[in-house]
């Protein structure tokens, strides 16, 4: 007899309860955004309302967001008791030195309002030292790890996407955006987010050309990045570490209504026995795909650079006879597309990819299960041309018309993300029948502006690639992953 819903969900609830923490929420707490215009606006209203805390951790804040960082100053203004922090990457957040950037953006807040209630900190990854960090250009030099984590927290809730925050995914860079209306959930990953704080360098205001100095301060528990990298990954692993793992006592089973939130990390680059759970429950995840009661499930996987890691791809493929949907962002959503130098080729490093992934799938006889898609809403940067961004896994359980299981954040699944990067995504768990139709909802969206490609339309004369590819396929490997 085959197994219900809730049987299945059980397993795979499981296994997940002994790869990390969990928190238990009702559907209406989740609220799903479709386009970049409501993410920003949700974002703004949200600041404009906070009492206590605004916590924004990101890959880098655009150096031409006034308005986004007026609203802030508005808020801090408003309430006495508000206090704000920042966590960017340092060497995004300070790559266009000494012309503007976003660290010249954020200093006046400290200037203004003071170091008790604004602070912005900006980590550095410990690959990246010494003689390679003086040899290496600005441009590239983010190959080597970045703070990638996207967590926007107000008061007491957090709004989870892989969008950084910059005009463009404010407008026509299409992503996701879960908001999680949730004291324990926002708590927990402000307690991630400050633990990075103490971990990172601190912006100060300054009168110099740059108009900011950066600095390791002496209330951080342990040696800088630069100056001592392996003491610092031992302090990262002493203070990041028990935030990863799942409670000891155990845990109530799941309920037919029940929606579980599990946080998931991947900090790798950071932690000398690896304790990230990411990659891990995404694996445990598939595993359990593959096993006879889940034999007709179904999966969506999306990333906005093709590239995911070649374990994942086997993994995925593997769940056979499961189907499974790929959303790939076409070379005309690519923000890459048009841009010159090497950076140029890297829609094509793409297409690639992708025709490489058709490969697979053939010489695995999947032709009839698994799919791949390409997202395309005009072309980059012509009037109407958005960029795809999205990334995240749905899956179906059998004989289910939508998903329980869904994981968003930052990781766009490459093997950058689970080496280099520090990623946050949470996985939704739910037996709720409304919030699985408002995550096929979303699934669905996504999928609105995506058409299926075969084989055949890499054979078109404007999809070949050029000798040119194998050096962009060395920037993909390097840098992919990164924005």
């Amino acid at each position: 007899m085959p197994q219900s819903g809730t049987s299945l969900l059980g397993t795979i609830t499981t296994e997940l309860d002994k790869i990390s923490p969990r928190f238990e929420v009702q559907p209406t707490q989740i609220q799903i955004l479709q386009s970049p215009a409501e993410f920003y606006e949700a974002l703004k209203a949200k600041i404009s309302k906070a009492e206590r805390r605004i916590y924004l951790s990101t890959l880098y804040i655009g150096k031409t967001e006034h308005e986004l960082i007026a609203t802030i100053r508005e808020a801090l203004r408003r309430n006495p008791e508000l206090q704000v922090s920042f966590l960017t990457d340092a060497l995004r957040g300070t790559r266009e030195t000494p012309d503007p950037s976003c660290a010249s953006l954020l200093a006046p807040l400290v200037a203004e309002f003071g170091p008790q209630r604004v602070e912005i900190c900006m980590f550095h990854t410990p690959n990246l030292t010494g003689l390679r960090k003086k040899m290496v250009p600005r441009r590239i030099n983010e190959g080597w790890g970045l703070q990638h984590m996207k967590l926007y927290g107000v008061d007491d809730e957090l709004i989870m996407s892989g969008a950084n925050l910059s005009n463009d995914y404010f407008t026509n860079r299409q992503d996701r955006y879960h908001i999680f209306s949730s004291a324990e959930i926002t708590s927990y990953f402000h307690k991630i987010h400050s633990t990075v704080c103490s971990l990172s360098y601190h912006i100060s205001p300054s009168p110099s050309p740059a108009g900011y100095t950066m600095t390791w301060p002496p209330s951080n528990p342990g040696p800088s990045p630069l100056s001592n990298p392996s003491g610092f990954k031992i302090q990262a692993t002493t203070l990041l570490a028990p935030l990863l793992s799942p409670p000891r006592t155990p845990r109530p089973a799941l309920s037919t209504t029940s929606t579980l939130i599990y946080p998931l990390l991947q900090f790798t680059p950071l932690l000398t026995l690896d304790a990230s759970t990411e990659l891990l429950a995404l694996h445990t995840l598939l595993h359990t795909l593959r096993t006879a009661p889940f034999a007709n499930s179904s999966w969506t996987f999306t990333a906005g650079y093709f590239n995911m890691s070649p374990p994942l791809r086997r993994l995925l493929l593997s769940t056979a006879p499961a189907r499974g949907t790929v959303i790939a962002a076409s070379p005309y959503a690519n923000g890459f597309y048009g841009s010159p130098g090497v950076s140029g080729m890297l829609p094509a490093a793409y297409t690639l990819l992708a025709r490489r992934f058709l490969d697979a799938v053939r010489r695995a006889g999947l032709d009839a299960q698994v799919e791949l898609k390409e997202w395309r809403r005009g072309t980059v940067n012509e009037p109407g041309g958005w960029t795809y961004h999205a990334k995240g896994l749905w899956v179906t359980l059998p004989r289910e018309p939508a998903p329980s299981v869904t994981l968003v954040g930052s990781s766009n699944y490459t093997k950058r993300s689970y080496s280099l990067d520090i990623e946050a995504n949470v996985m939704v768990v739910t037996g709720d029948e409304g919030l699985k139709k408002r995550m096929g909802d979303e699934e669905r969206w996504l999928q609105e502006w995506a058409k299926t490609v075969g084989r055949e339309e890499f054979e078109r004369p404007e999809r070949k690639v050029g000798v040119g590819v194998r050096l962009a396929m060395w920037v993909v490997t390097v840098l992919g992953g990164a924005l």
